[in-house]
């Protein structure tokens, strides 16, 4: 019964997470004060406590999420004797996810995943001004459907389809102005539902063309290793084994579509039966049994998470 350990994204941040499992294991608080380090920013400070205003900066959100989840991976590895890089047939990520996956399996180390995540945020920050980008997440729609939406709502702005999260759960993103002419096609379409994001920023079009040449910059300046166990990548819903086109996909990942029901896809029909979330919130995991329902689905975040977790597998 092959498993997948699976890494959130943004949306799935909280003012508090990670605080109880730092308290509760050593392992967890030595990740946080990595970070902190590794930033010169005393992000857990932030991330236990808030502000709220400030741990949804995008720059801020991102490592953060890294962090919790690299805590959770490091705790079922000295707690539990459950390594990532070992014990799980695959890996992945949603968008900003993916860079825990790689830390996970040794492509890159915790203090460059932060500093990279760091940059990555404020990259997409700076490449469009607040209030001038907007995404919007598309209820009862096909894949299909959303690029045609995206194609007609550009109309000489900018409108891509962003992510393929779940059946009939798509995102587009770009201009303002395109991302409202889209929301109103897809009601004409006959959408269930659709939502304006709360982002600061049109992640995963090509208004983040910018950021894009900031990441490959910052990325060709890090070390990087073949991972231990295949990773997924968004951007190709494939496997990737080594650090050349780990690297590569990452600049794609800025721009490029987020094709998350297809990696999971990938991953069944691969074996994988079962799929544990490392990280704050259950996003993905309500993505995955949307995706199959068949399939197993595991969060893992809290002591108590880990617990039952680490029961189940002994």
């Amino acid at each position: 019964m092959a498993q997948a350990f699976v890494f959130p994204g943004q949306g799935s941040q909280l003012v508090g997470m990670g605080k109880e499992l730092a308290t509760a294991f050593r392992s967890a608080r030595e990740v946080f004060d990595e970070v902190d380090d590794a930033l010169d920013q005393s992000l857990s400070k932030l991330i236990f406590d808030g502000p709220d205003d400030q741990l949804m900066l995008t720059q801020n959100t991102q490592p953060a999420l890294m962090a919790v989840s690299m805590a959770v991976a490091r705790v079922l590895k000295y707690e539990g004797g459950i390594d990532v890089g070992e014990h799980g047939a695959f890996v992945a990520g949603h968008s900003l996810g993916e860079y825990s996956a790689l830390a996970a399996v040794g492509v890159f180390s915790l203090t460059d995943a932060a500093r990279l995540l760091k940059v990555r945020g404020e990259a997409m920050q700076e490449a469009v001004p607040v209030g001038k980008g907007a995404m919007a997440a598309i209820f009862g729609l096909s894949p299909n459907d959303a690029i045609a939406i995206a194609k007609e709502a550009a109309n000489g702005d900018v409108c891509d389809f962003a992510n393929d999260n779940a059946p009939s759960q798509i995102v587009v993103s770009g201009s303002k102005a395109a991302v409202e002419r889209a929301i109103e096609l897809a009601r004409n379409l006959g959408a269930k539902r659709t939502v304006i994001l709360p982002v600061s920023a049109p992640f995963h079009c090509a208004l983040m063309s910018p950021a894009a040449d900031i990441m490959g910059s910052a990325l060709a300046g890090v070390s990087m290793r073949d991972p231990s166990v295949p990773v997924v990548a968004n951007i190709s819903a494939q496997s990737v084994v080594d650090a050349v086109t780990a690297r590569r996909l990452l600049v794609e990942q800025v721009t490029g579509r987020v094709r998350w029901r297809e990696s999971i896809v990938y991953m069944k029909e691969a074996g994988v039966t079962t799929f544990t979330e490392l990280g704050a919130g259950k996003v993905l995991s309500g993505l995955i049994r949307r995706i199959d329902s068949e399939l197993i689905t595991t969060s893992v975040a809290t002591p108590w998470e880990v617990e039952a977790y680490l029961k189940a597998k002994f």
